[in-house]
C-alpha cells in the first residue's frame, strides 16, 4: 500500500485552508466555490448541488454497487436575531453552537450588502470590576451579545452599518498546528473529515487507482442543522458513509490518534455488515482504531436513509476531543482514517 504520509501532509494543509473560510449551516458560497476549485485542480470531476453542497465522482469500475462519502463543511455559528437600542447584538445560534463556548471570542458580522464587520461575543456587562453577578450568570443566548468593533451607541448607527436581523455572525476558528501534530480548531467538526476525502482523491488521482466501486464524494453544508445529508444520491449507490469525527471523552474508547468506528448513536445502529468488514480491515492492516457508541450524536448519512434511500449506512472519523467547542485531533487519527478508507475501498 502506498505510503500515506505525503497524503496526510496534504490533507492537514487543506483542513487549515478549510477551517479559514466561513461556512456556518446555509453560508456556503466561498467553501463551495474552494471546493470545486480544487477538485479542478485535482482533476476530479465535480459540480455543485442545487442545495448549494459539492458532489465529485472519484471513478471506479462498478457504478452498480457505488459508494458515496459524505462529509460537511458547515459549521457552527450565529445569526444576529436583532439590534438592540444599545447598538448591540442579540443573537440565535445556528447549530448546536452554545453561548458559554462563544463567550470572549472574536467575530465577523457578514452584512447582506455592506461588507463584513469584526465584534466580540461577551457576557452583558462583561466587566469583572463592574459586575459582581458576572460568575453566577448562566451563560445563554439571552445574556452574551456582540459587540461591533465600530463606533455604535444606538440601534440606528448599527443599522446605518448595513447590519440586520438574519446577518450571519462567524465566531473565529483559532486554527493552530503543533510540533507534535495536535491540530487545535473550532470546526474541525467537520472540516479535518472533508479534508481527509480531499486527501483520498489525490492519491487515487496521483497514484492511478481505479477503485473496484465506483465512489462519490459529497460536501453538505447543512448537517449541523439536521438536514445535510438528505440530497442528492447517484444513481448506483448503495452504500454511504458519513465521515465526521470521531467522539472522545469520558465513557468511550476512541482516543485523538484513532480512527473511531461508530457501531450506534441516537439515531440507532449502523449497517452491522460494514462495521464488522472495517474492524477486520483495521486489525489486519495495523490501524489505529476504536469502536464506541456515542450517546448524542447524529449524522449526515442517518439523513440520508430519512430521506427513503435503500442504503447500507456507516460512520467513521478520526477521534476529536472537545466537540463543538474548541477542538482538538492529531495527525495520527487523520492517518489512521485516510488508510481505512483506503483499505476498504482502494
Amino acid at each position: 500500500m502506498t505510503d500515506s504520509g505525503k497524503y496526510v501532509e496534504y490533507i492537514m494543509e487543506q483542513a487549515q485552508k478549510l477551517l479559514a473560510i466561513d461556512s456556518p449551516s446555509g453560508y456556503g458560497r466561498e467553501v463551495r466555490e474552494y471546493l470545486l476549485k480544487e477538485c479542478e485542480a485535482l482533476g476530479i470531476t465535480a459540480w455543485p448541488t442545487v442545495k448549494g453542497g459539492v458532489l465529485a465522482d472519484l471513478g471506479g469500475r462498478d457504478p452498480e454497487n457505488a459508494v458515496l462519502l459524505e462529509a460537511h463543511c458547515d459549521t457552527l455559528g450565529a445569526m444576529v436575531a436583532r439590534i438592540k437600542e444599545n447598538g448591540r447584538l442579540q443573537l440565535t445560534n445556528i447549530g448546536g453552537m452554545k453561548p458559554a463556548n462563544g463567550e470572549a471570542e472574536n467575530v465577523r458580522i457578514i452584512t447582506k450588502s455592506n461588507g463584513i464587520y469584526e465584534g466580540t461575543c461577551q457576557l452583558v456587562n462583561a466587566s469583572v470590576h463592574v459586575n459582581g453577578e458576572y460568575e453566577q450568570t448562566t451563560r445563554t443566548w439571552d445574556t452574551v451579545e456582540i459587540l461591533i468593533d465600530e463606533k455604535v451607541s444606538s440601534r440606528e448607527e448599527a443599522a446605518a452599518l448595513g447590519i440586520m436581523p438574519g446577518d450571519y455572525v462567524c465566531f473565529e476558528p483559532r486554527t493552530r498546528v503543533t510540533a507534535s501534530g495536535y491540530i487545535k480548531s473550532r470546526f474541525l467538526d467537520d472540516k479535518l473529515s472533508a479534508a481527509i476525502l480531499m486527501g483520498y482523491a489525490r492519491y487515487l488521482k496521483e497514484e492511478s487507482v481505479t477503485p473496484e466501486r465506483k465512489v462519490y464524494v459529497h460536501f453538505t453544508i447543512y448537517e449541523e442543522v439536521g438536514h445535510g445529508g438528505s440530497s442528492p444520491v447517484p444513481e448506483g449507490v448503495t452504500e454511504a458513509w458519513s465521515v465526521d469525527m470521531g467522539c472522545v471523552g469520558e465513557g468511550l474508547q476512541c482516543t485523538e490518534h484513532q480512527v473511531s468506528i461508530c457501531a450506534k448513536d441516537s439515531g440507532g445502529p449502523y449497517n452491522y455488515e460494514i462495521v464488522c468488514r472495517l474492524i477486520e480491515l483495521a486489525k489486519g492492516k495495523g490501524i489505529g482504531y476504536a469502536v464506541d457508541v456515542y450517546p448524542h450524536y447524529g449524522s449526515d448519512v442517518e439523513t440520508t436513509l430519512k430521506a427513503g434511500h435503500d442504503i447500507r449506512h456507516a460512520l467513521i472519523g478520526p477521534g476529536v476531543y472537545a466537540s463543538h467547542g474548541y477542538e482538538r485531533s492529531h495527525r495520527d487519527g487523520v492517518e489512521n482514517t485516510f488508510r481505512l478508507i483506503q483499505a476498504y475501498l482502494g
